[in-house]
């Protein structure tokens, strides 16, 4: 088996780290890396101590039981994006994202954007496009990247390879041998 690429390696912790979401609607993870060392990670989900809407059950959505459209999601969304609670973790324990990379499952969102812009992360990996139905904001939001000042801005997939070792080793010890023991 090869190893991971580094960058197979953080996208798939930012997808471990995903697991941790409180949203039913698109639970998405972050890690962010500087110097291929791990400086925080973050996934979707409410303020510290609040419910989350997983709690409520698989098909529960605050928004979409307030019957709020997807125009106004971050006004009344109960989560807070992965990479904006990465972001905040760091700045809880006075840690400098200064120059680190961000690893996340789905594109940032414009706010999101704004806030790694603003934080001095320059390179930005993701999973997934953003898949947003709003040309506009979609150019607009292209734009801003360019904006931003980050330098790297692109989407990693991890190989299926990749994928397929790690499901050979997750449902065993880590330390189980691969090899018989010497004598």
């Amino acid at each position: 088996m090869e190893r991971p690429s580094w960058h197979e390696y953080f996208m798939l912790i930012a997808k471990m780290v995903a697991l941790r979401s409180g949203c039913n609607s698109r639970p998405t993870g972050a890690v962010i890396v500087k110097d291929k060392r791990i400086l925080a990670t973050g996934y979707n989900g409410p303020m510290p101590g609040a419910w989350h809407c997983t709690d409520k059950g698989p098909t529960y959505c605050f928004r979409r039981e307030k019957g709020i459209p997807d125009i106004d999601k971050y006004n009344f969304c109960r989560a807070t994006h992965a990479e904006a609670n990465a972001i905040a973790q760091a700045a809880r324990f006075g840690i400098p994202v200064e120059g680190a990379s961000l690893y996340c499952t789905l594109a940032p969102c414009y706010v999101c954007l704004k806030l790694i812009a603003s934080a001095g992360i320059k390179e930005v990996y993701y999973e997934y496009d953003y898949e947003s139905r709003d040309f506009e904001r979609d150019l607009f939001w292209k734009e801003a990247i360019k904006e931003a000042g980050i330098k790297v801005f692109k989407q990693i997939v991890v190989s299926e390879e990749t994928m397929k070792a790690l499901s050979t080793i997750l449902p065993y010890p880590t330390s189980q041998r691969r090899l018989p023991p010497t004598e």
